[in-house]
């Protein structure tokens, strides 16, 4: 699917490749939550570490969203 005319892609090379990565590393079952954390079991958990790291990494990925607040019952 190509991508619209006048849009700019949303993720980078670099983030693409980082997130093949940490998934196959995930598929593998040997991706770790940390640096010596529980293994990851969630396929969520898996993209958010390599969307992280790819961050990390200097590579074009959006910024990640603002945590929604919630509010207090009157």
């Amino acid at each position: 699917m190509a991508a619209k005319k006048g849009t700019a892609k949303k993720y980078g090379k670099a983030a693409t490749r980082k997130i093949q990565k940490v998934m196959h590393e995930w598929k593998e079952g040997s991706l770790h939550s940390g640096r010596s954390g529980p293994k990851v079991t969630s396929q969520k958990q898996a993209v958010a570490i390599a969307l992280s790291e790819a961050r990390e990494a200097g590579a074009k990925v959006p910024k990640k969203a603002p945590a929604t607040r919630k509010r207090k019952a009157a």
